[in-house]
């Protein structure tokens, strides 16, 4: 696909305040801590555009800004290329009228063995799972089916120590007070506090893990689309309820060479549930992906980044053979989360989002690491936004961007993303540092 391109596609208006919303961080998307980072540098000179569905014109001349917009929300923000085809932003919007899903252009064939996994078992016949062998779509699962307390038997046996403290409850810092002030807990959400079994980054400078969360959904297959156009390969963090719906998209994700990882069964906030609750969440969205696919995840992202308790959940995470993997964080308060998933909801517009990515892209330019930006492939306006601004701002940036799933930007094998084809040798799970030490 070719993109549009100018030395710099530039659009603004009144500044907008940096903030931090820790303190309700469940309160949007359960919720993701918002923050705006430092801009980079401004374009060259020389250039005057009009964005599509923005009512602002920006040109430059001879490094003199002259704006000219009509009344907006507060955004500032530059593209160098966005893609001829993208949805206006004007219509980007919360109540934007639903367009026709794109088909898949390709469904796997039951049998078909994956020959980029070596050692991975053929592909399962999708059309034999029975929803009714699986708890209700959406919804925590039970904690006392067979499944689960073989899980919680499991886990047991592992050696692995799980703390058994009281969880939080829902309402994110601010609702928990003593629990964010108390460092010992280690609680990503309230302060960044990681561990070195979590993957925030990518190890070398300019590599993009590529993730998207909380499908699949009626939208994933526009989103493959174009990744495929661009032969660009993702990480997919899915939650299990929606691999029951759309298990031939998920069977397209996987024979596509995309990392499949887990996101829990119904996406709850992790540190509220019991143990036992957490359990349940993981093992049924292994299961499932299993069940779909032959193979297991051997990484897991929590919904909203809800990962701490004195190590409580990362415990857990481990002992079922899952490492977590977050977004990168720059700061206590400040992280690569474009907050694409609130433009469905109406709390966030499509150019505040895309201020977010250039603010990302601002800091990840000048790291000493690669990175791991959090975005979704939930709704019609987060593939919007993807496909047709942020990835080809991305694919025409120069220095260029190594844009991998996180597997492959960790330097490692495709195969070591799944339990049955992982080299424990070259790659030892996490549970092996857990017991051990």
């Amino acid at each position: 696909m070719k993109f549009s391109k100018s030395p710099a596609v530039v659009v603004a208006a009144l500044p907008l305040l940096i903030a931090a919303h820790g303190g309700d961080s469940f309160a949007r998307h359960a919720r993701h801590l918002e923050v705006r980072q430092g801009s980079p540098s401004p374009p060259a000179s020389g250039t005057t555009t009009t964005v599509a569905g923005s009512g602002t014109t920006v040109t430059t001349i001879s490094g003199t800004l002259t704006v000219s917009t009509t009344p907006a929300p507060s955004f500032s923000f530059s593209l160098f290329a966005t893609n001829p085809t993208a949805v206006p932003l004007a219509s980007i919007v919360a109540n934007e009228t639903s367009s026709a899903t794109r088909p898949l252009d390709s469904t796997a064939v039951p049998g078909t063995t994956p020959t980029f996994l070596p050692g991975a078992p053929a592909l399962p016949n999708a059309a034999l799972l029975h929803p009714a062998d699986y708890p209700h779509l959406d919804l925590p699962p039970p904690v006392d089916s067979p499944e689960v307390l073989q899980w919680i038997q499991d886990v047991k046996d592992t050696g692995v120590v799980i703390p058994n403290i009281t969880a939080t409850v829902l309402g994110g810092c601010a609702a928990n007070a003593a629990a964010a002030a108390d460092q010992t807990r280690c609680w990503w959400t309230c302060g960044g506090c990681v561990r070195s079994t979590d993957i925030t980054e990518c190890p070398t400078p300019m590599n993009w893990g590529l993730t998207y969360d909380d499908g699949p959904s009626f939208y994933t297959s526009n989103l493959l689309n174009y990744l495929d156009q661009q032969s660009l390969k993702s990480t997919f963090f899915v939650v299990g309820s929606r691999v029951i719906s759309f298990p031939a998209t998920l069977q397209t994700q996987y024979m596509g060479q995309h990392q499949i990882a887990v996101h829990t069964w119904s996406h709850p906030s992790l540190t509220t549930l019991s143990n036992e609750e957490i359990i349940a969440e993981l093992g049924w969205s292994k299961k499932v992906i299993k069940d779909v696919l032959g193979v297991t995840p051997n990484m897991m992202r929590p919904p909203f980044g809800d990962i701490e308790q004195v190590d409580r959940v990362r415990a857990i995470s481990i002992a079922m053979g899952l490492t977590p993997v977050m977004w990168t964080r720059i700061s206590p308060l400040a992280t690569f989360d474009t907050d694409d998933f609130n433009i469905h909801g109406g709390s966030t517009s499509v150019q505040q989002v895309l201020q977010n990515w250039e603010h990302i892209l601002g800091n990840a330019t000048s790291m000493n690491s690669g990175f791991i930006v959090l975005e979704h492939d939930l709704f019609e306006q987060t593939v919007e936004v993807a496909t047709g601004y942020i990835l080809p701002d991305a694919l025409a940036h120069n220095p260029p961007f190594t844009i991998k799933p996180v597997v492959q930007c960790r330097n490692l094998d495709m195969a070591d993303a799944y339990i049955e084809t992982n080299n424990n040798k070259t790659n030892p799970p996490a549970i092996s540092a857990a017991v051990s030490g």
